[in-house]
Order: C-alpha cells, then sequence, then structure tokens
C-alpha cells in the first residue's frame, strides 16, 4: 500500500506541475516561473529513476567468492530479487508476484544445493554449520509465506527486504569463509 500511495502522490506531484506549466504559458510565456517549473517537470523522471536505482542491488566485484558457478549463481539470485522488488514497486498482479516469489526460492534452493555439495565433496569442515544457515533461511522464508494468503504485498515487501539484507550478508561472510577452502581444493 505504501507503493501505490507514493506513486499517487508522484502523480499529483506531475499533475499539479502540468497544470502551472499551462497556466504559466498562457499568461506570461516569458515568466522565468514558468520555465522553473518546465525544468522540474522535466527533472521528475530523471529524480524517479535515481531514487527507483537505489532500491535494486547490483553486482559488485566485492561479492566475488572466486569461484565461477556460486558467483553466477549470486549474481542471478540479485536478478530475481530485483524482480521481486519490481512487484512491491509496481503493485503487479499476483500472478507475477507468485512467480517472481517462487523463482527466487527455487533458484535459492537450487544454489544451496550446489553449494553444499562442493563443501560435502571437498571435506569443508564447516559444512553443517553451513547448512544449517541455509536451512535457517529456507525456514524464515517458508513462515513468510505462510502469511503470503492473509496479506500478499506486506508478506511479499518483508520477503523481498529479507532476502535482499539475507544474501548480501551471507555472501560477505560465511560464503567468503568457504570459498577460500574450496579454492585452496582446486574449485574454480
Amino acid at each position: 500500500m505504501k507503493s501505490q500511495m507514493k506513486m499517487f502522490v508522484l502523480a499529483v506531484i506531475i499533475l499539479i506541475l502540468i497544470t502551472a506549466v499551462i497556466l504559466g504559458l498562457v499568461v506570461d510565456y516569458t515568466s522565468p516561473i514558468t520555465w522553473i517549473l518546465v525544468i522540474a517537470l522535466g527533472g521528475i523522471p530523471f529524480l524517479h529513476k535515481k531514487f527507483m536505482a537505489e532500491k535494486f542491488l547490483q553486482w559488485k566485484d566485492e561479492y566475488s567468492v572466486g569461484i565461477e558457478s556460486i558467483d553466477r549463481d549470486h549474481k542471478k539470485l540479485i536478478s530475481l530479487i530485483n524482480q521481486l522488488q519490481t512487484a512491491v514497486d509496481y503493485s503487479t498482479d499476483e500472478e507475477f508476484e507468485r512467480e517472481a516469489l517462487d523463482a527466487a526460492l527455487d533458484y535459492t534452493r537450487h544454489h544451496f544445493e550446489l553449494e553444499e555439495n562442493m563443501m560435502s565433496e571437498n571435506g569443508y569442515p564447516e559444512y553443517e554449520a553451513h547448512k544449517a544457515e541455509h536451512q535457517k533461511m529456507i525456514d524464515k522464508v517458508n513462515t513468510l509465506m505462510g502469511s503470503y494468503a492473509q496479506n500478499p504485498h506486506n508478506t511479499l515487501h518483508d520477503a523481498q527486504v529479507f532476502l535482499k539484507e539475507w544474501l548480501i550478508h551471507h555472501i560477505n561472510g560465511t560464503d567468503q569463509k568457504y570459498s577460500g577452502f574450496l579454492r585452496d581444493k582446486g574449485v574454480k
């Protein structure tokens, strides 16, 4: 609901600016105030794009764990989380929301399986603790999903925020720990 209110306020501001510009052009097209309003109106799409871009995750080299398949999965997860952000911000239909959420969760499970297999195959000493961290995350998301039917938009928002924060924390924390071990074992 918050995103709908923000979009409504933005639409009202645009409507007011358009009205002021039209009136300004009719009354005195040489007035600097009219042209300042024209510039303000023209700047809204750029400001909106800048504010929206800050909400979306961008891959950074510092997220790399130095293992190509893991980095590729992390980039894919960022893309899927950004799809959730789109669903939250633009009040998409329930089908898009559900597909975006399911895709993010399914790919997360796939990624966890890949990580866990690599750790198990290479004898990573903290394998069980890392696997437990994965399970804890899945349990939290399953809990969120349980409330989706009662409150879809808020649940989607909460899931998106949780996944975004969890992924970056996980990549920069425990994933960085095991990656050095696996690279020393020859995993690329």
